[in-house]
């Protein structure tokens, strides 16, 4: 992983272009070396999921969706691939739009059906987007109501994935932008710790060694604690 990365950032160096960092809520990439960057390691790392605080949005699944277009940007992925990548996008859309707008109507034929399918029975109106908000569930069995759609595999269990976890997909990505807005605070290269006061003795040894480039990067330091954070913030709006 961190070969790709550096093979990368040394093509990118040679357009003149900016580095690829790869953020914690983008990739396991980016925990990995983030985690060896900030607390260092002595002994073999093994990078597990209880690593990554959003391995919510880091599933197997959305990897295209999380990585694709930085892969396209930056010249590693196909125009083919990525057209078919794009497309993938528009069915998902489809499907999603498809299921908010059909609804199963709670009559003898209705029940009838899904109790041959083995699905539990409805009392009220509802949505097959809703429904499928239910564990026994999936979007394919939208073809039972309607055999004329033709969505492939791929796009039914994806919808699947992001409709039933939806609450907490949103939940997390609140909450990695949260924690973005700490990422996007730069801390000035040519910063002198040692000037900084009341900055606590372990806080600036270590923030002189890791050289951290965000806030939101020195937060994670081991040894640097939220105070020491504020101290940094302040320091850093009133040298701008």
């Amino acid at each position: 992983g961190q070969g790709l990365i550096a093979g990368i950032n040394a093509g990118l160096k040679l357009r003149n272009e900016e580095s690829l960092i790869l953020k914690r809520n983008e990739a396991y990439i980016g925990v990995l070396i983030d985690d060896l960057v900030t607390k260092g390691t002595l002994e073999p790392y093994r990078l597990l999921t209880s690593r990554a605080e959003h391995r919510l949005l880091l599933r197997h699944d959305n990897a295209d969706q999380r990585l694709m277009n930085t892969g396209y940007d930056i010249g590693l992925i196909p125009e083919d691939v990525f057209k078919n990548f794009k497309k993938k996008l528009d069915d998902i859309k489809k499907l999603k739009a498809v299921l908010k707008e059909l609804f199963l109507v709670p009559n003898e034929h209705t029940n009838k059906k899904l109790s041959q399918m083995n699905r539990s029975n409805i009392r009220d109106k509802v949505s097959f987007y809703d429904l499928l908000k239910r564990p026994d569930y999936t979007s394919k069995d939208l073809i039972a109501f309607y055999p004329e759609l033709t969505f492939s595999e791929e796009i039914y269990n994806q919808v699947d994935i992001e409709i039933k976890y939806e609450g907490y997909i949103y939940k997390a990505e609140k909450q990695a932008s949260k924690m973005m807005q700490m990422e996007n605070v730069i801390i000035p290269e040519e910063i002198d710790y040692k000037l900084i006061k009341n900055l606590a003795n372990e806080a600036r040894e270590k923030l002189v060694k890791i050289r951290p480039r965000t806030i939101g990067q020195a937060a994670r330091v081991s040894g640097v604690n939220p105070s020491d954070i504020s101290i940094l913030l302040v320091y850093i709006k009133a040298i701008k």
